[in-house]
C-alpha cells in the first residue's frame, strides 16, 4: 500500500505565491514582472477552494516562489492612504470623515465615539421583525456588563449559525441553492439534509467533506468543533489571563499556549508558523502571508464586542490588538467592525445602528467600507434576498471567497433585510454562499445578542446543540454553553 504523502495546507510557497499575486492585484501594486516569472516558469495558479495544490512544486519551483514573495512584499501600494494598518492612522481616517455629531475620544489610541445613530429611515424595504431589547441594569450600555443570559444567547446564536453553514462551506452559491431546493429548503429556512436528495445531485455537489458526518439534520449532535467557536473561546481565555489591557504578543503567547497548529487556516496559520520562525508581531501577518486581508481576525471579535457594550470604540481598539497578530488592513477593519456592531448590539441599539455604530470605527474610504455601505443600501432595496446575494457577487465575486471584503458585505446585507429576526439572520447569512460556516456564526452571535436571552432563540436551532461544545482548546472540551456564557461574564469584568 502506497503511503499518502503530507501535504500541510495554507503554507507552501507555490500556493502562497499565486495568492499573493492575487492579492497584489486586488490592493493595485505593478506584480506583472513577477507574475510572468512565475508563470514563465511553470509555477501554477493558486488552489480557488482548497488549501493546498497538488503535485507538490519541485525544488527549484519552490525557491523562486520564496524569492517573488519577498520581491513583492516590497512593492508600494497605492491605496495605503485610503486603506491604513496601524489604530492611530485608523484613528484620523475616521476623524478625518467629519462624522455628523461624533467626538473625538480623549483616550490615546482609540477611534472617536460616533454618536447614537438614527432609526431606520422611513420607507425601507426591510422586512419586520425584532430589533433588539432596550438597555437595562447589568445588560449593556457603556460602563456596564452582558447579563449571562444575554452571552448564552450570543454563544447559543453563535454555535447555531456555524453549525448551519458547516456542510456547504467552501460551495459555490449555484451549487448550495442547488442542494437546498432539492430537498425543499429554499429560502433557506432549516437545517440542510441529505434525505430526498437524488444521488446525482450529491455526486456533483457533495457536501463539505469534514463536516457533512455531524452538520446535516439527520446527524447532528452537539456542537462540533469549529475554529469560528475555538477563537472566541480562546479570547475568553486571553481577557482571564491578560486582562482588557493585553499586547497583541499576549494573544500569540495563548496560542502557542493553548491552541494546537493544525487547529489554524489561512492567515492564522502563516502567523503561528511565522512566530515558530521566530518572526515578532506585527510582522506575523506580513511575512509571507497572502491571506492577511481575509476573514480570520473577524471570527475572533466577539469577546471584544461583549466587552464594551454600548461602546464601540473600545470594542474596535480591543480587535484591533488581536487582529493585529495575523491580518493588515481590510483583514483588521472587519474584526473592528464586528466588534463594534456587537458593541453597539450590547448596549440596545437594533440591528441598524449597530451595523452603523460598526461602520463608524473603519476607514471609511476603504474597500471594506464601501462594499459594506453598498450591500446595506441593496438589502434595503429588494424584498427578495437571492437578488441581493447575486448584486453582491457580481460586485466582488473576483475575490477569493474567504476574503474579508465580500464575506462583510454579505454580513451585513444578511443582517440588514432580516430586521433582528434570529432565523432570518443566520438562513440569509448561510444562503448567500462565500465563507458560509463563519458568516452564519457571526449572524448568529449578534442576532442571538439583541434577543438577550435562550429563550428566545428557536428550539429547533438550539436543541440539536445539546448543550456541548467539542473543542481542541485544553480543558474545554465538551462545555456547555451555559457554563461558557458565566465564563465569559467573569472574564468581561472590569
Amino acid at each position: 500500500m502506497t503511503e499518502q504523502p503530507l501535504r500541510v495546507t495554507w503554507v507552501q510557497p507555490e500556493d502562497l505565491l499565486g495568492h499573493e499575486l492575487r492579492q497584489a492585484s486586488e490592493d493595485g501594486r505593478d506584480a506583472s514582472p513577477q507574475a510572468s516569472t512565475w508563470h514563465t516558469s511553470g509555477g501554477p495558479p493558486s488552489p480557488p477552494r482548497a488549501g493546498a495544490s497538488t503535485p507538490p512544486a519541485p525544488p527549484e519551483l519552490r525557491t523562486l516562489a520564496l524569492r517573488l514573495l519577498d520581491e513583492l512584499a516590497l512593492l508600494p501600494t497605492p491605496l495605503g492612504g485610503r486603506e491604513p494598518t496601524s489604530l492611530p492612522e485608523i484613528v484620523r481616517s475616521c476623524d478625518t470623515a467629519g462624522p455628523p455629531g461624533g467626538t473625538r475620544t480623549t483616550v490615546p489610541g482609540e477611534p472617536w465615539t460616533p454618536p447614537p445613530a438614527p432609526s431606520t429611515p422611513t420607507g425601507a424595504t426591510v422586512p419586520g421583525g425584532s430589533g433588539g431589547p432596550p438597555p437595562v441594569s447589568g445588560r449593556g450600555g457603556v460602563g456596564e456588563s452582558l447579563g449571562v443570559q444575554q452571552l448564552h444567547a450570543a454563544w447559543l446564536g453563535r454555535a447555531a449559525g456555524c453549525l448551519l453553514g458547516k456542510p456547504v462551506e467552501k460551495l459555490e452559491l449555484p451549487a448550495i441553492r442547488t442542494l437546498a431546493r432539492a430537498t425543499g429548503n429554499w429560502p433557506l429556512t432549516t437545517w440542510f439534509t441529505a434525505r430526498g436528495l437524488p444521488q446525482d445531485l450529491a455526486a456533483r455537489h457533495p457536501w463539505n467533506r469534514r463536516s457533512a458526518a455531524n452538520s446535516l439534520a439527520e446527524n447532528i449532535d452537539g456542537m462540533p468543533e469549529d475554529d469560528d467557536l475555538n477563537y472566541p473561546l480562546l479570547n475568553v481565555l486571553l481577557l482571564q489571563r491578560y486582562g482588557r489591557g493585553f499586547r497583541t504578543a499576549d494573544v500569540a503567547r495563548l496560542w502557542l499556549d493553548q491552541l494546537p497548529a493544525g487547529r489554524t487556516f489561512t492567515a492564522e496559520r502563516v502567523a503561528y508558523r511565522n512566530l515558530l520562525s521566530g518572526i515578532e508581531p506585527p510582522d506575523t501577518a506580513r511575512h509571507h502571508n497572502p491571506f492577511r486581508e481575509w476573514i480570520g481576525a473577524a471570527i475572533r471579535a466577539d469577546v471584544h464586542g461583549w466587552a464594551h457594550p454600548g461602546d464601540p470604540a473600545s470594542a474596535a481598539a480591543q480587535a484591533h490588538r488581536d487582529a493585529a497578530l495575523t491580518h493588515t488592513g481590510n483583514g483588521v477593519y472587519s474584526a473592528m467592525f464586528v466588534a463594534g456592531t456587537i458593541a453597539a448590539a450590547g448596549g440596545g441599539a437594533d440591528v441598524h445602528a449597530s451595523l452603523r455604530s460598526g461602520l463608524a470605527v473603519v476607514p471609511p474610504r476603504s474597500r471594506l467600507a464601501v462594499a459594506v455601505r453598498d450591500a446595506v443600501e441593496t438589502a434595503r432595496a429588494h424584498q427578495d434576498f437571492d437578488t441581493v446575494v447575486d448584486r453582491l457577487h457580481s460586485a466582488h465575486g473576483h475575490y477569493h471567497w474567504v476574503h474579508a471584503i465580500p464575506n462583510a458585505a454579505l454580513l451585513a446585507a444578511a443582517l440588514t433585510h432580516a430586521d433582528g429576526d434570529f432565523t432570518g439572520s443566520i438562513c440569509r447569512a448561510v444562503s448567500g454562499g462565500w465563507d458560509t460556516d463563519s458568516n452564519g456564526a457571526t449572524a448568529g452571535s449578534v442576532a442571538g445578542l439583541l434577543a438577550g436571552h435562550p429563550d428566545r432563540l428557536p428550539e429547533r436551532w438550539t436543541a440539536p446543540l445539546k448543550n456541548r461544545l467539542a473543542t481542541s482548546v485544553v480543558g474545554f472540551d465538551g462545555i456547555g454553553f451555559d457554563e461558557l456564557a458565566r465564563l465569559t461574564q467573569e472574564a468581561l469584568r472590569p
